[in-house]
């Protein structure tokens, strides 16, 4: 008996709080706010008790993750995809690179903001800081491009840009997005502003699995040397839950007309974590396959949406 007058008590209370917001112009915050506290519980609720949600249940709290993050930072391939429409991505990360025959290189904060300008259009602004023998070439967001030297090199750079959504996937048509960059030192041996252009496309597979592939093009110089440069990678991706993600990548750098060409290749396997489909954390490592790349490399950063 006391149950059920509690019970009575409490949709008493509800009702009059009902009236009450009604008359002040609040009730629908309010109810938004009840309605999702009763489902976060209602998910909590059934894996207490042993049971998942189900896939079509949208009351299911993983199942918020089929919408998540996807930073241009966790590998050096970007994401095929823009930033949706109104919102934000802060992408921030730190490279160590242990060069052969030049100083090791640190490379910070490599800070990129995208937003999603519209359904296909995503503004990009960023600012990296680098220290080292060579340019930090192995940062897939706002990492620099490429500056040699044989004594220690330090360079402030700006970048800004833009990035189109081209197409999506549709049967073995690929999803594909084109990335406009410009990159201006603002401190350095070398004031001088390159640009570069990115063409990415990928195909998400069966058992999720996803490969993407990316061709970038740079105009660069150092000094009176004009020069191309031209960067292909491939990434095979893995879910292997909702919030792990695991990946194997190639990428190389190549240069076109320099007067000492350089060919780049490496190899690199990496893993990320998402603590909330808006908030992802990676980290990944990769080592040179020739002598004229670093020898090892490290990278981890963290990406947020909002």
């Amino acid at each position: 008996m006391n149950s059920r007058r509690g019970g009575f008590r409490s949709i008493e209370l509800l009702g009059i709080a009902v009236c009450i917001g009604i008359s002040t112009g609040v009730p629908v915050a309010i109810a938004q706010d009840w309605l999702r506290a009763s489902d976060h519980w209602s998910s909590r609720s059934l894996m207490l008790r042993g049971q998942e949600p189900e896939l079509g249940d949208t009351r299911g709290v993983e199942h918020s993750f089929g919408n998540h993050i996807e930073t241009d930072r966790d590998s050096f391939t970007p994401s095929t995809r823009t930033v949706e429409v109104g919102r934000r991505i802060v992408e921030s990360s730190y490279s160590f690179i242990d060069n052969r025959d030049v100083p090791e290189t640190h490379s910070l904060p490599e800070l990129l903001l995208r937003y999603g300008l519209s359904d296909w259009i995503e503004l990009r602004l960023g600012g990296n800081y680098e220290v080292g023998g060579e340019g930090a070439d192995v940062s897939g967001g706002a990492g620099a491009e490429h500056l040699e030297g044989s004594g220690l090199v330090r360079e402030i750079q700006l970048l800004y840009g833009l990035k189109l959504r081209l197409s999506e996937q549709y049967d073995w048509s690929p999803e594909s997005s084109l990335i406009v960059q410009g990159h201006t030192p603002m401190s350095g041996p070398d004031p001088a502003t390159a640009f570069s252009l990115g063409y990415v496309f990928g195909w998400e597979l069966p058992d999720d699995w996803k490969i993407d592939s990316a061709i970038r093009y740079g105009a660069d110089n150092e000094g009176n040397d004009q020069f191309e440069t031209w960067s292909p990678s491939i990434v095979l991706r893995k879910t292997i839950t909702r919030r792990w993600n695991v990946h194997a990548e190639y990428f190389g750098h190549f240069s076109q007309d320099r007067t000492d060409d350089f060919a780049k290749h490496f190899v690199s396997p990496g893993v990320h974590y998402l603590i909330s489909p808006d908030l992802e954390l990676g980290v990944r490592v990769g080592w040179g396959l020739n002598d004229e790349a670093a020898r090892f490399f490290s990278n981890a950063g963290i990406g947020w949406r909002f």
